[in-house]
């Protein structure tokens, strides 16, 4: 008599679900941030830019990145901290990416390179002096650190409907805020640049954005910067006093309602 073959059932397994990925630094993951991110370096300033937002909350806060996420108009818009310098802003724009983030604005404050540029003034950056290390990690120097025009030109449009007295150009963006001290060895070296910087018309100087616009750059995303000049290098006076801070915040915010008035992109 012939054996019955019993049929084996095979129980089909669920597929598994993709984990979302926390990353590593600003412990952020896909949703916790809107497309456009607010990038001051304080953390201590991101509550103050959060108050301008509806319905803000803390979603991180992990060494120099405190992050909030709130709207503006029904936008969904972030803050996030960077820290001092280009290293981790670097680290927040890669891993803001990841999050979903398309469009940076950094809020921070500038020492005046040209005379006409006031204290209290805005400063709206097109470019960046790459005086700085870490975007040579990432292209030669040959390579240009350029804010994108939309952004550019939104903020200042916005400046311009706010009235606020703003300036656009380049920026110089170095690692060493020191580098003022009279007592620095390469003194000579450091002055001869600083003459060359103002004869070529920089505007600014500041620590952040020859890595922001890099990054942005090479990562196919929209990066601009706005700052509150506090000092007066040109007399060398780095630091006076923090002045127009909440007018970089008003005018990156309306800056906000322009792109996203504008075709998505």
């Amino acid at each position: 008599m012939a054996k019955k073959v019993s049929k084996k059932t095979t129980s089909k397994k669920a597929p598994k679900k993709a984990t979302v990925e926390m990353q590593y630094h600003v412990h952020l993951k896909p949703g916790d941030v809107g497309r456009y991110v607010l990038l001051p370096g304080d953390p201590g300033r991101v509550p103050l830019i959060a108050s301008f937002f509806d319905n803000a909350k803390e979603v991180a806060y992990n060494r120099e990145y405190r992050t909030f996420t709130g709207t503006v108009d029904g936008i969904k818009v972030s803050c996030c901290s960077t820290g001092i310098g280009c290293p981790s802003t670097a680290i927040a724009v890669e891993e803001l990416i990841k999050c979903g983030a398309d469009t940076f604005i950094r809020i921070g404050t500038c020492g005046a390179l040209q005379r006409e540029v006031k204290l209290g003034d805005l400063c709206i950056t097109t470019g960046a002096v790459r005086e700085e290390g870490t975007s040579r990690q990432y292209v030669p120097l040959s390579y240009p650190a350029v804010a994108d025009l939309d952004v550019s030109l939104a903020l200042r449009q916005a400046a311009a409907k706010l009235k606020f007295p703003a300036h656009t150009g380049i920026g110089h963006c170095k690692d060493a805020f020191f580098i003022e001290d009279k007592d620095i060895p390469i003194r000579e070296d450091i002055d001869a640049k600083w003459n060359a910087w103002y004869r070529s018309n920089v505007i600014s100087t500041s620590m952040e954005s020859g890595a922001l616009f890099v990054v942005a750059s090479i990562r196919r995303v929209r990066a601009g910067e706005i700052l509150a000049t506090i000092g007066l290098t040109y007399d060398d006076a780095p630091i006076i006093a923090k002045v127009g801070v909440e007018e970089a915040i008003h005018t990156a915010i309306e800056a906000i309602r322009i792109l996203d008035a504008q075709p998505r992109r």
